[in-house]
């Protein structure tokens, strides 16, 4: 990994230091978005980016639209060109405590807060803003394929969940968490069958709670 997963779940970057990173009287925004919300197992990562005016990145678009080599590519040039980046990873027992809407919420809060650059705005994609943001927000249905703040957001997120996926996967073998990332693939639904759910997987998820409630996928 480019950048090594601190034990707080966190990761954060600013190549710039904060008194020089932009002109005061420019307004600071930071992309929010997460990745990971649907799978059935591993963390929800969620990211925040303040991309930097002056070291313009071509080519950011939702993460989901591109293919993982351009993806890594990206990721390199966002976390050495923008002004600040941060990522946090919501573990999976928050998440079955308080349900994925609220992990969420909760995630973009601390993401925007660890920013080591203050943003005077938050572009949130979708359309739910959280109520604890630490600035003014905004929420963009289709915002990681319209605005580049959050697009880097986007790619931020997904890179690091996706690269965790795959080193947890030696961890957990049998599962195919390298290959799927945890979604409800059919793979990832018959190791379910075969192994039962590890300490990945999220207990409040169909059809993993209904291995727990009945015994049995269907």
């Amino acid at each position: 990994m480019a950048a090594e997963r601190a034990p707080s779940g966190e990761e954060t970057g600013s190549p710039v230091p904060p008194a020089k990173a932009a002109p005061r009287t420019r307004r600071l925004i930071a992309g929010v978005d997460e990745a990971g919300r649907g799978p059935l197992a591993g963390p929800l990562a969620v990211a925040a980016v303040i991309l930097n005016p002056r070291h313009k990145i071509e080519g950011l678009d939702d993460s989901k639209k591109l293919t993982e080599a351009r993806r890594e590519a990206l990721y390199a040039q966002i976390v050495q060109r923008a002004l600040a980046w941060h990522v946090v990873l919501v573990e999976v027992d928050e998440i079955d405590r308080i349900n994925i809407f609220q992990a969420t919420m909760a995630g973009m809060c601390r993401a925007v807060a660890g920013l080591k650059v203050a943003a005077h705005e938050a572009w949130v994609d979708g359309n739910q803003l959280p109520k604890a943001l630490p600035c003014p927000g905004k929420a963009i249905v289709g915002g990681d394929a319209l605005k580049p703040a959050i697009s880097a957001a986007s790619i931020i997120a997904k890179v690091t969940r996706d690269r965790l996926m795959c080193t947890l996967d030696a961890h957990h073998p049998g599962y195919g968490f390298a290959s799927h990332k945890g979604y409800s693939t059919p793979e990832h639904l018959a190791a379910l069958r075969q192994l039962g759910p590890c300490a990945l997987h999220r207990r409040s998820f169909a059809p993993v709670k209904l291995l727990f409630d009945q015994g049995t996928l269907f």
